[in-house]
């Protein structure tokens, strides 16, 4: 499935002996690795205690779709995934979240 930045969407994660998978929400952070892959920042609906590194994720933060519940992000566990375990889409974050998680994450990774 393609994929754009800013977009949440929700994959099919599999175990190391590929009989059992999870169903994980993901923002998609870059869109445009090689090899149909994107770079993922994992969404939790656990949210009610927050890491340093974590912020919330709230329902009216979408432009697009809807967010069943207020979350949380997880920037430490950012990581890159295949466009293939994408199995839907919830939605767009709206400009300004994107951005603060651009923030988030560079101020995490100490990159910009």
């Amino acid at each position: 499935m393609d994929v754009k930045q800013g977009e949440l969407v929700l994959c099919e994660f599999y175990f190391s002996d590929l009989g059992e998978s999870k169903r994980r929400p993901v923002i998609v952070f870059k869109d445009n690795l090689p090899f149909d892959d994107f770079v993922g920042v994992p969404v939790s609906s656990k949210a009610h205690k927050l890491h340093a590194d974590e912020s919330l994720l709230q329902p009216d933060e979408l432009k697009e779709g809807v967010l069943p519940k207020i979350s949380k992000v997880m920037v430490r566990k950012t990581f890159v995934i295949s466009k293939a375990v994408v199995d839907k889409k919830y939605g767009v974050l709206t400009p300004e979240r994107f951005q603060a998680l651009h923030r988030d994450f560079c101020q995490y990774f100490d990159c910009c």
